[in-house]
C-alpha cells in the first residue's frame, strides 16, 4: 500500500495477508542503538490503517525515529477491567545476500508471506489489525476496552518499557494481556499442541571485561588478557546447566509425553523425540549462557590491555540468583562483570476465564487439537507490563504446517508464514474476542 492509499472493506481473512505484506515493507531493523530506521514510519502506517476505520490512535516517540502506536476499542462494558493486546513493530537485521527471496519484499510466494518479521512478529501485528478493522466497519464492539499497542521491544526499552513509565494512562483499567509467541501449533506424535504460552525465562545480558598490561606481541607476557578471557568464555559456554523445571515446563513436558507415549514424562526422552521443537523447548527447562560477542586488540603484534566478552544469560522464573552465583564462579581471577541489559521473568497459572476463552477459541476452530501451557525461552514486552500488575500470555494464534520448523524461523533466514495460518489466526482472534 502506498502513502494515502486506501483498502478496499475487505474481510480480515482477505486482507490480512496483505497487511502483512505492508509491514514487512517497512524495513524496521533494529541493531540494538539508534542507528536503524526506527519504527516511526511502520507506527505512521499502523495509525492510519486504524483511523481508516474510523478508530483514532496516538503515536509516541520516546527518541528521534523510535515510535510506538496506542489505541482504544470502547467496550460493551466498561465496567469490566480492559484487555491489552500488544505487539512490535521492530525486526532483527537480515542480509539480503542469504535469502531466497529479498527479506524485506513481503512477497507472497508458494502460498506464504516472506520476509523478516513474517512470524516475529508482524504476522500478529496484521492479524490484530485485520480483525479490529473489520469489527470497527461491521460496530461490532468486543464486551470490553481493548487497548491495542505496537512498538519497540529489543528489551522494550524504547518501547513497552518506555510506555509505562511515561504513558501509563494508557494502560488505565488494563488487567489482562496477550502478545506474542504462544497460541501456535506444534505437531508432536501426530498431535496438533496448541502451545499457550504462560511463563517466560529472564533475561541477563552481561559483559565480562579483563583488563592488564599491554606489550608487545613478540615478547613472552606474564599476563595476557586475550587468553584469560577466552578460558573465562569457554568455561561459560560449555557449562551444563541442571533441569530447572516450571509448572508450564512440567505441563507442556507431561502433554507431549502421554501424546508421545512416553512413561513418566521423561525430560530427556521427550526432548530426544521432538524434532526441531526441542531446540526451544529444551532452552526452557534449565537456565542458559551464550556467549555472543567477543572484543580485543586492534593489531597483531600488540597484546591488548583489555579485552571484553558479552554473554547472552536467561533465567527460569525463580532462578535468576542461582544463574549470577553460578556465572560468578566460573568467572577467571581478573574477569570482571556487568549487566548490558537485566530484566525480569514472567510467569501465570494456566488458568481463569482469559485462559478459557483462549482455549475455546482455539478448539472451536481446531476440534481435534490440546492446548497446553508452556514457557518461552526468550523474551517479550510482558516483561514490562507485568510492572503495572498486568497479567501476561502469548496468544498469537497460528494453525501451522507439521513439517515447518516454526521456531528456526525467529531472527533465521527466509522467514515465512502461511497464509492460511494467518487467516486462521484471524478467526481465532476474533472468536476470543467475543469470548474474553
Amino acid at each position: 500500500m502506498t502513502e494515502n492509499q486506501a483498502y478496499a472493506p475487505n474481510t480480515a481473512e482477505e486482507e490480512v495477508a496483505t497487511l502483512c505484506s505492508d509491514l514487512i515493507r517497512i524495513d524496521t531493523s533494529n541493531r540494538g542503538d539508534h542507528s536503524g530506521p526506527g519504527e516511526r514510519k511502520a507506527a505512521e502506517h499502523v495509525a492510519a490503517l486504524l483511523d481508516e476505520a474510523g478508530l483514532e490512535a496516538r503515536v509516541y516517540e520516546s527518541h528521534p525515529g523510535r515510535a510506538s502506536v496506542v489505541a482504544r476499542v470502547t467496550g460493551e462494558d466498561q465496567s469490566r477491567p480492559a484487555l491489552l493486546i500488544h505487539g512490535h513493530l521492530d525486526v532483527v537485521p537480515a542480509d539480503p545476500g542469504d535469502w531466497a527471496v529479498h527479506p524485506f519484499s513481503g512477497e507472497v510466494k508458494d502460498g506464504q508471506v516472506w520476509g523478516r518479521g513474517a512470524v516475529d512478529m508482524k504476522d500478529m501485528d496484521a492479524m490484530i489489525l485485520a480483525v479490529i478493522r473489520q469489527r470497527l466497519r461491521e460496530g461490532r464492539r468486543p464486551p470490553r476496552d481493548l487497548v491495542f499497542l505496537a512498538d519497540e521491544e529489543a528489551g522494550g526499552v524504547w518501547g513497552a518499557r518506555y510506555l509505562a513509565d511515561s504513558h501509563p494512562e494508557e494502560f488505565e483499567g488494563v488487567t489482562e494481556a496477550i502478545g506474542e509467541v504462544g497460541g501456535f501449533s506444534a505437531t508432536v506424535g501426530g498431535q496438533r499442541l496448541y502451545l499457550l504460552q504462560t511463563a517466560e525465562k529472564g533475561m541477563a545480558w552481561l559483559r565480562l571485561s579483563v583488563r592488564g598490561p599491554a606489550g608487545h606481541g613478540s615478547v613472552k607476557a606474564p599476563r595476557n588478557v586475550v587468553t584469560e578471557l577466552a578460558e573465562t568464555v569457554a568455561r561459560i559456554g560449555r557449562h551444563e546447566w541442571p533441569l530447572r523445571l516450571t509448572p508450564a515446563a512440567e505441563a507442556f513436558l507431561e502433554a507431549a509425553a502421554d501424546t508421545l507415549g512416553i512413561p513418566g514424562a521423561d525430560v530427556r526422552q521427550v526432548l530426544e523425540k521432538l524434532g526441531p521443537l526441542a531446540r526451544m523447548i529444551g532452552a526452557t527447562v534449565a537456565n542458559t549462557s551464550n556467549p555472543t560477542v567477543l572484543n580485543a586488540g586492534y593489531k597483531v603484534n600488540v597484546i591488548p590491555g583489555l579485552a571484553t566478552a558479552d554473554v547472552d544469560c536467561r533465567f527460569v522464573p525463580g532462578y535468576g540468583d542461582e544463574l549470577l552465583a553460578e556465572i560468578d564462579g566460573l568467572l577467571g581471577p581478573g574477569v570482571q562483570r556487568e549487566f548490558i541489559h537485566h530484566d525480569i521473568a514472567v510467569e501465570t497459572d494456566f488458568d481463569g476465564p482469559l485462559c478459557s476463552a483462549m482455549t475455546g477459541a482455539l478448539l472451536a476452530a481446531d476440534p481435534s487439537a490440546k492446548v497446553v501451557p508452556y514457557c518461552l525461552s526468550g523474551g517479550t514486552d510482558a516483561k514490562s507490563f507485568s510492572t503495572l500488575g498486568i497479567r501476561c500470555f502469548g496468544f498469537a494464534p497460528l494453525r501451522l504446517p507439521a513439517e515447518l520448523d516454526f521456531f528456526g524461523m525467529f531472527h533465521g533466514v527466509d522467514e515465512r508464514v502461511p497464509v492460511d495460518a494467518l487467516k486462521f489466526g484471524v478467526r481465532v482472534l476474533d472468536d476470543f474476542l467475543d469470548r474474553c
